[in-house]
């Protein structure tokens, strides 16, 4: 029987753990997006969140959990609700604001945040509970209005010209543009065709113009998953982004073709016209081709006189006489430390070739992952004694993944931290337990990286451009990294200011990926 006393509602006869899935189940089922975060880690991280979070959001739990919430507002930080949240956390107050944030793929839409502290049995905040609700379409009628408002002062005759004046400037675009270009109405036939379409297809303006896009050439454009992206233009004004296209085309032969589709953003007659762009980037992904070939065979051309070469070092070392002056040691020394750097770089070098053909191997067993990062830390502690590498928290979690892989993610991580702080010496590592993942984040307070150069410091061969020339590399480590966190199903991300330093931190599933994501 159900009771209610004292201002608690008491389910007799069932245990904390149907009442706990009982609990869960109810969340999930609300229309409202619900997040938990953990007020007793740093930097509040998500614990949990609900499935109307996920489709509000557009990301998936593992890509949300350990994260703070401020990453949905992306690079849009000058909001005044953004310092109100974080003054309510500081105060452990509740707070009400309405504030921009941005799905995965970019869209912008409207948050009603409701946020209270949870706090146990001392009174002592341990989590905040957030309550989101989706109000982008009454944000979107609030504008609407404003927005007749001031159309309907305007007059019809500058409206009229205005109208011109786009086809006009839309027409002059589309047949300068080195580009081919197709302008398409709501039924995807053809209006119009630049002369670069016409050029690099070898076609006339009365084969395409007039034409239905999926009945040109040998009907080369019909693919299904084409169709459903072109669909969806319109209505909800997604646009389709590099979608690659490899055909055996008439006239021109086998080519790959890059598409990217946008809504034309026109009134009257104009309205609801889709524009077409076709790159030809056969080219292009031959000679990123021909670059891969190349760095793999040079890589394991050089591995082989290297090794060799590192073989009869050790020997020489082996082979020192005691009468050998100090001049000498120190020469050979210095020469096996740069042979050791130069092997390494080569590694990486391998490592990137095996991840572009997609022969990266993951030798998965269970490994106690905190002693792991523990005995990282102090090997790079011995090396490294210009710094101080302090390590806090813990995960008590055994973890199914590539141990000497994520070793080289740690070590990677700390390396930069090293390199890119020379000024200040202390190195911050934090282990928690979020949710089913365990989370590392690794802080300096060095040079940091602007928001530009946030979105790009994972990409293969990318070097912030105001140190490259201070600092030596070839931007392939965070690279390297990065997909080795992907492939054990997890995430790495950066948060960073300029001149303040950074944190790189990942996520990793407890059980090798097998979650639910529930």
């Amino acid at each position: 029987m159900n009771t209610f006393k004292n201002g608690k509602f008491n389910l007799s006869g069932e245990s904390l753990t149907d009442n706990f899935e009982l609990l869960t189940k109810a969340l999930d089922a609300s229309i409202s997006g619900i997040i938990i975060t953990d007020n007793n880690q740093p930097d509040n991280p998500i614990v949990y969140c609900n499935k109307a979070f996920e489709l509000i959001s557009g990301y998936q739990r593992s890509e949300i959990i350990g994260h703070n919430c401020r990453f949905l507002q992306k690079d849009d930080r000058a909001q005044a609700a953004r310092q109100e949240i974080s003054d309510c956390v500081k105060n452990g107050m509740e707070c009400r604001v309405e504030i921009r944030n941005y799905r995965k793929n970019g869209d912008l839409f409207w948050n009603e945040l409701y946020m209270s502290p949870v706090k146990d049995k001392s009174g002592q905040i341990t989590h905040f509970i957030g309550v989101q609700n989706d109000i982008t379409t009454r944000k979107k009628a609030e504008q609407d209005l404003r927005q007749q408002k001031d159309l309907m002062e305007k007059k019809i005759d500058e409206r009229t010209a205005e109208l011109r004046d786009s086809e006009a400037f839309l027409s002059s675009i589309i047949q300068t543009v080195r580009e081919s270009l197709l302008v398409l109405d709501p039924q995807f036939n053809v209006l119009s065709a630049n002369d670069h379409f016409l050029k690099t297809f070898k076609v006339t303006a009365e084969e395409t113009v007039g034409k239905h896009l999926y009945e040109l050439g040998n009907h080369q454009w019909d693919i299904p998953q084409l169709k459903e992206l072109l669909m969806k233009i319109l209505p909800t004004n997604n646009p389709v982004v590099d979608f690659e296209v490899e055909h055996d085309f008439p006239h021109i032969g086998r080519k790959l073709m890059l598409l990217n589709a946008y809504r034309v953003e026109l009134e009257g007659q104009y309205k609801d016209q889709i524009l077409l762009a076709i790159e030809d980037i056969t080219d292009r992904r031959e000679i990123e081709r021909r670059k891969d070939d190349f760095l793999s065979i040079a890589s394991h051309e050089l591995k082989t006189p290297l090794t060799t070469i590192k073989g009869y070092i050790q020997a020489l070392q082996r082979m020192v006489s005691t009468e050998a002056g100090d001049r000498f040691r120190t020469t050979l020394d210095k020469v096996a430390v740069y042979v050791e750097r130069l092997n390494n770089l080569i590694a990486e070098l391998l490592d990137v070739s095996r991840i572009q053909s997609g022969n990266i191997e993951l030798h998965k067993t269970f490994f106690n992952f905190d002693a792991m990062v523990g005995e990282t830390i102090d090997a790079m502690q011995i090396s490294t004694p210009s710094h101080h590498f302090a390590l806090k928290g813990s995960t008590k979690a055994l973890i199914e993944g590539d141990e000497s892989h994520l070793i080289q993610v740690i070590n990677n991580l700390l390396s930069n931290a090293v390199k890119y702080s020379p000024e200040s010496k202390e190195i911050f590592i934090h282990l928690s337990r979020v949710s089913e993942y365990v989370k590392v984040s690794v802080t300096d307070y060095g040079l940091g990286i602007s928001p530009e150069d946030q979105k790009k410091v994972f990409e293969r061969f990318f070097r912030v451009g105001d140190v490259q020339e201070r600092f030596p590399g070839m931007g392939i480590g965070l690279y390297i990294c990065d997909q080795i966190i992907k492939n054990h199903k997890g995430t790495l991300w950066v948060e960073s200011n300029k001149g303040e330093g950074s944190t790189f931190s990942f996520t990793l599933p407890i059980g090798g990926g097998n979650t639910n994501g529930n």
